[in-house]
């Protein structure tokens, strides 16, 4: 900003105007700046039209109701367009690959693919209906897919923003839409933060015995790799969250939890320097290499 012009003419724009953005109006333009609002008055905004609703499952449980969900929301919406949210690039691409071996349609979006799939990839969901798009928040913000009919949360959200703006990927220029959080017991907490939104316990779908053994099966088919990936990125990502990564001990506890959720008999060993980053070394219950 120091090496503009001070004769200039500034134009910021943002999809949201939190504190952080106001601070660098300040920094950005002159003081008698101009701010318009292009939300007309009384409109609602878009999380207070959607549908929202919450489950609370044990990890072990929690591929099975997606499963469940997403099966019970194709068959009652022949141009379903459902995104899945993840919490990491990793368990984006694990979800995904579980997914496509039980016979969805599916794609999947994250940061760690090139830009130029991304771009693809995007372009062909938002042309497209009878797709799923398993996604990191490389979705969650700045993208504008049309007639989402789903969305679903996998997973404590950073913050009560992020939810919201995950959740605004439908229900967009006044069509219908609903959200599902599916959190485990111990993500609860969650709920306190969004308890002023119109969010309900949603009703659990039927999980048969042949429902639990075909998702066994596809998650048994899923490469080793791609399993011990995504529990070392799920360990870095509640390792940061507040709430979660306070307690090492309980921390390594509950990923040793997902760990068994994705059919390993034993945790998948970390490298000693990711455990050192993570401060992590000499916890009980980790492996490492």
């Amino acid at each position: 900003v120091a090496a503009l012009p001070k004769q200039r003419q500034t134009l910021l724009f943002s999809a949201t105007v939190p504190d952080e953005v106001r601070q660098v109006c300040h920094i950005a333009m002159k003081r008698d700046l101009e701010f318009v609002n292009t939300v007309e008055e009384g409109s609602e905004e878009t999380h207070s039209q959607v549908k929202q609703m919450h489950v609370v499952a044990p990890l072990d449980k929690q591929f099975s109701i997606l499963y469940g969900l997403l099966t019970d929301h194709i068959s009652e919406n022949v141009d379903y367009k459902v995104i899945v949210f993840c919490t990491t690039a990793k368990v984006t691409s694990l979800v995904a690959e579980l997914l496509s071996e039980l016979k969805l349609n599916v794609r999947e979006i994250h940061s760690r693919k090139p830009q130029s799939y991304r771009t693809r990839i995007s372009k062909e969901f938002k042309e497209s209906k009878g797709l799923i798009l398993v996604s990191s928040d490389v979705s969650a913000r700045g993208v504008d897919y049309p007639n989402v009919t789903l969305v679903v949360q996998m997973g404590v959200p950073t913050d009560r923003e992020q939810y919201i703006h995950r959740l605004g990927r439908t229900g967009r220029r006044g069509n219908e839409g609903s959200g599902i959080l599916l959190l485990a017991p111990w993500e609860e907490y969650f709920l306190r933060s969004i308890k002023d939104l119109p969010i309900t316990e949603a009703t659990l779908p039927l999980i048969d015995l042949d429902t639990k053994r075909k998702v066994e099966k596809a998650l048994a088919h899923v490469e080793v790799k791609d399993k011990e990936l995504a529990y070392q990125a799920w360990l870095g990502y509640y390792n940061s969250n507040k709430f979660i990564g306070r307690d090492k001990y309980q921390l390594v506890s509950l990923a040793n939890e997902f760990s068994r959720s994705l059919g390993l008999n034993n945790p998948p060993a970390v490298p000693k320097l990711v455990l050192r980053k993570m401060g992590l070394n000499n916890i009980p219950g980790l492996r490492s290499k």
